[in-house]
């Protein structure tokens, strides 16, 4: 379980390839004041005009440079989906442990939650819940943090129903270690692998759930999102718009799923030798 993560992305080409794309991303997320042309939600041209120098991507249907859109809603989608996933990821962590240290009404309580949560449709969910409450991005962050936690919570309980029983943290307990030092100093730190795996693979679903319930309308219309860029260029589908308006969204999310995709493929592969098979590193 000990990997030196920087260390095996850096070798896997897939991971590299995710690594960049990565950053190219968080570049964007964060000089977007710097980046962007112009301000996204100024009026700068005639409505639809076309892609031209001042334009790259063409103008929205009231005016608005699509370009600045694009960039300000990479911060937007990064944001939402890392925090969001970053949540979930505790929630998974503290679930986990719960239901793998402490048997019976715990374990049975946490693990109950744990298959109602699994057989309920995310996205429906979601959906449904943003179309009743303000459809802001902190409610989208806090929705679904509480929606995506129980696949990571079953695997990490499963991990600690193992390591509790290995020699170090049987003979630290023997010694009088209490709950609280046992989880940080020797749960945690060999949990550190399946919640990296665990955060990659929750971001990834985020993007794709935000940019989805952004594109079925349920978010602030007052943040510039890839979704709701989609959801508003799909009007002008039967025009030339949409090749300037609707691709370039729709390319953004495919890149950032992907990247995110490539390394944790990559850190699963230094988890499981068996998924290295093949590998052009």
């Amino acid at each position: 379980m000990h990997v030196n993560y920087w260390t095996e992305l850096k070798k896997d080409r897939k991971g590299r390839t995710g690594l960049y794309m990565i950053g190219f991303l968080l570049v964007v997320a964060l000089g977007a004041a710097w980046i962007a042309p112009y301000d996204p939600w100024a009026h700068v041209a005639s409505p639809l005009s076309p892609p031209s120098w001042k334009h790259p991507l063409g103008v929205n249907d009231v005016g608005q440079d699509i370009l600045s859109e694009l960039i300000y809603g990479a911060r937007t989608t990064l944001l939402v989906s890392v925090i969001a996933s970053a949540a979930s990821t505790l929630l998974s962590l503290g679930m986990g442990v719960m239901a793998g240290l402490f048997r019976g009404v715990p374990e049975r309580i946490v693990m109950r939650l744990v298959d109602v949560m699994l057989i309920i449709p995310v996205f429906l969910v979601a959906l449904l819940v943003a179309a009743y409450v303000n459809p802001g991005a902190f409610t989208l962050i806090l929705m679904l943090s509480l929606l995506m936690w129980a696949p990571g919570a079953r695997i990490i309980r499963t991990q600690v129903l193992s390591l509790k029983w290995q020699g170090h943290f049987t003979a630290a307990r023997q010694f009088g270690a209490g709950t609280g030092y046992l989880v940080r100093h020797h749960l945690v730190p060999e949990l550190y692998p399946l919640l990296a795996v665990n955060f990659i693979q929750v971001v990834r679903r985020a993007v794709f759930m935000k940019a989805g319930l952004a594109f079925l309308g349920v978010f602030d219309p007052a943040q510039k999102s890839w979704g709701l860029m989609i959801h508003y260029a799909r009007e002008f589908v039967f025009t030339g718009a949409w090749q300037w308006w609707l691709l370039p969204p729709a390319v953004a999310v495919s890149f950032t799923i992907i990247a995110f995709a490539l390394v944790g493929y990559s850190l699963e592969s230094a988890l499981d030798p068996r998924l290295q098979k093949g590998s052009t590193g």
